[in-house]
């Protein structure tokens, strides 16, 4: 039996509805074919979150912060496999493996799927045999494609701005991406939204409840300042990105704000 497991636990369903960038209307708790969604009413979320720049300050606790805000949960768990020296966040409970959850984020990472490092495999194999509502962010979305059988490159130039990421049902937003590498083989993911520069830019499965996104929608003002202000972003760096055009963010790009 694997190590790790996804929790199972009674969700009950709402006429909270959402939708999610390409998919069809979902209520928060409701059970659509295989795919539960967490209904966050009840006041319980365990998050677990795979936190894969815990070595920094702005995307990393800052970071965190942001994507936490979303979830509104009870409990937060932060699993960082790539490294034992990690940030103080004040936040959270760290831990050493996965633990049972009712919603998992993977976030960006300074590592590289095309250059594959030991630990990747745990989390590799923590996304084939997770059954809870899964997100992915940049590096996230990049090894959740690489787990169904996708491929990821890594391009020539890397890319760090504010584009415009177009869905299939023809809406768009504003977002901040910051990669080099790039999905070119969605695998068993469905692709609902692309980029000029980024042609599978947001995935979904068709069966599991796993969502991911090339860009950082946790990248807002206050995580870009953080970034600028605590050294993990130069001021060019930080001026590449117009957060006044930024019409994104955690909850928009992921569903989880009730209408």
């Amino acid at each position: 039996m694997s190590r790790f497991w996804g929790f199972k636990r009674h969700l009950f369903s709402s006429a909270a509805t959402v939708f999610w960038e390409g998919s069809c209307s979902v209520s928060h708790g409701a059970q659509i074919g295989k795919i539960q969604f967490p209904w966050r009413g009840h006041g319980f979320v365990r998050l677990l979150v795979v936190d894969l720049l815990a070595e920094r300050e702005g995307f990393g606790k800052g970071g965190v912060r942001e994507i936490v805000h979303h979830f509104s949960p009870s409990e937060v768990f932060l699993w960082s496999p790539h490294t034992d020296q990690r940030l103080d966040y004040g936040f959270g409970t760290v831990v050493t493996q996965p633990v049972e959850a009712d919603a998992i984020v993977i976030t960006g990472s300074r590592r590289n799927v095309s250059m594959w490092e030991p630990w990747m495999a745990d989390v590799v194999e923590l996304i084939r045999s997770s059954t809870v509502p899964l997100y992915g962010i940049c590096f996230g979305h990049q090894i959740i494609a690489h787990a169904f059988g996708g491929r990821v490159v890594r391009a020539d130039e890397d890319s760090h701005f504010v584009a415009e990421v177009n869905d299939t049902t023809g809406k768009s937003v504003f977002a901040s991406f910051a990669h080099q590498e790039h999905v070119v083989d969605a695998g068993e993911l469905e692709v609902v939204a692309s980029a000029a520069h980024c042609t599978i830019a947001a995935c979904r499965h068709p069966t599991r409840p796993i969502f991911t996104v090339q860009y950082h929608p946790e990248a807002v003002a206050e995580v870009l300042d953080l970034s600028l202000t605590c050294g993990d972003m130069s001021e060019e760096e930080r001026n590449a990105y117009d957060h006044q055009r930024l019409t994104t963010n955690v909850g928009v790009a992921f569903a989880l704000e009730d209408t």
